[in-house]
């Protein structure tokens, strides 16, 4: 039996109810039933979106109560180190973990099952391959120069790199997952198994007697990866086993690379751009001024996930309605996902701004220096959801050149405006740095769009007439 939403209601509530709430009812079953592609994704989305606030919710209870346990000093060089781990392991799959997704709806939409199976392998395998060297690489570099490293990082780094490998291959296993529209596989492990794996690992480390130091709680996120990822990727050959016979492989290694480089650059760009920020804190500043805006980042996060969710439901999506022909229906579809974007994010962000502070306070008396940050900080969120996840639809239309370039833009301004700006106003220069890099990008990304596609992609602009994508190799 399939679940109702109107009948559910027509049983349970008094009529007078029923009859107010059937629209709603109604329009809630055809979010579940419909097959159009529109409520895929809003399903997808909604998945998503279910998914990042768990995880909001698991991180913040997470952070919170490792900033309390090992103090700002000791969280600072924790964060530090482990989001540079994450960006290494993101930035050594070179892109081709987002060449997934744009191919393999392609392929089985033309039955190319062998071609399938090749993109598949070849990014398990060059994910592993890769991100080993890189960590090999970076570990050298550690060695080289730890005569000019603070002491209290050189051995969190090195474990930070350990992890860097099973990073990678999550990233790989989470395209392959988003690639046939599984949210829950893609996003579960990361943002939910995985913190709480790491938060369990932490509280048995310290109730068996050690320090909650940051070697303890990097120790703890690399047992965390390695579970959570060599889990997901028992799930993912388990489903894949299902809907796709054994069979040769086919390779197109330079087709596929021509594209991943340039996926590569646009979220390279964007992934340093969205972490560069606590980076430069760190370079600048001492660990305890890296914990309190890392801290005020991740409350503000809490609106940010609306936009990743987004991105998640919809990437595949604009990939299938674009190869399928129907340029109106995708031009629709395109602005409906500005809108699933735009106005959740806006109330959130409110939201965020009034309980703040208090919520900062959490992670400790001194960490509400943070308060002030987020209301600049949140003006580069909502200008990013202003404009919904225009990249991915540049990058599924084979304009990720035009994207990748202007991702280099905004992070220069970015990083240049981190050095101008924080020796001068401290944790202020960082979150007015990053703000104004990410109104950038949005307005730059949203007028490529419509330069590109024709499509109109801004949540307050009028609808314009299509013309057919430009794609770029």
């Amino acid at each position: 039996m399939r679940f109702s939403a109107a009948t559910a209601a027509d049983r349970l509530l008094p009529e007078k109810f029923s009859l107010r709430l059937r629209p709603l009812a109604e329009r809630v079953d055809a979010l579940l039933t419909a097959s159009n592609p529109q409520a895929g994704a809003q399903r997808s989305s909604l998945a998503a979106f279910s998914v990042r606030i768990v995880s909001a919710a698991i991180a913040l209870i997470a952070q919170i109560i490792l900033a309390r346990w090992m103090g700002g000093f000791e969280y600072g060089i924790y964060v530090l180190v482990w989001i540079t781990a994450i960006i290494i392991g993101n930035l050594s799959c070179l892109g081709f973990h987002t060449t997934i997704i744009r191919y393999v709806p392609e392929y089985f939409e033309r039955n190319l099952l062998d071609d399938v199976r090749g993109i598949l392998w070849t990014g398990r395998v060059f994910g592993i391959l890769a991100s080993t060297f890189v960590a090999l690489v970076g570990a050298l570099g550690v060695y080289l120069l730890h005569d000019r490293m603070e002491n209290y990082y050189i051995l969190p780094f090195y474990l930070g790199l350990v992890s860097v490998p099973m990073i990678a291959l999550g990233d790989m296993l989470d395209g392959t997952a988003r690639s046939r529209s599984w949210v829950l596989t893609a996003l579960t492990p990361t943002y939910i198994v995985r913190p709480l794996l790491s938060l369990l690992f932490m509280v048995a480390a310290v109730l068996a007697g050690f320090a909650p130091t940051a070697v303890t709680a990097l120790t703890a996120a690399i047992l965390a990866t390695y579970v959570t990822t060599l889990g997901q990727l028992a799930v993912v050959k388990g489903s894949l086993a299902q809907i796709i016979p054994a069979g040769a492989r086919s390779l197109r290694l330079r087709e596929w690379f021509a594209v991943s480089v340039p996926i590569f650059l646009v979220e390279g760009f964007f992934f340093l751009l969205i972490n560069v920020d606590v980076l430069m804190v760190g370079h600048f500043m001492d660990p305890d001024h890296v914990a309190v805006y890392f801290a005020t980042t991740k409350i503000l996060a809490l609106a940010h996930f609306v936009y990743f969710a987004v991105k998640a439901g919809v990437a595949q999506r604009y990939s299938q309605l674009l190869h399928g022909g129907d340029h109106e229906r995708f031009a629709s579809f395109v602005r409906d996902s500005v809108k699933w974007t735009f106005w959740p994010t806006l109330v959130l962000g409110i939201i965020l701004l009034l309980l703040g502070e208090p919520l900062l306070s959490l992670f400790g008396a001194s960490f509400t220096e943070g308060y002030p940050l987020l209301f600049v900080l949140i003006i580069g969120v909502i200008a990013r959801a202003s404009v919904g996840p225009t990249e991915s639809l540049l990058n599924m239309s084979g304009n990720q050149n035009v994207c990748a370039a202007l991702y280099a833009v905004a992070l220069c301004i970015n990083v240049t405006l981190n050095i101008l700006l924080i020796p001068r106003l401290g944790l202020m220069g960082a979150a007015i740095a990053t703000a104004a890099a990410m109104a950038f990008e949005a307005s730059s990304l949203s007028l490529t769009v419509y330069r590109r596609l024709g499509i109109p992609m801004f949540i307050f602009a009028p609808a314009a007439k299509l013309s057919r994508p430009k794609e770029q190799s």
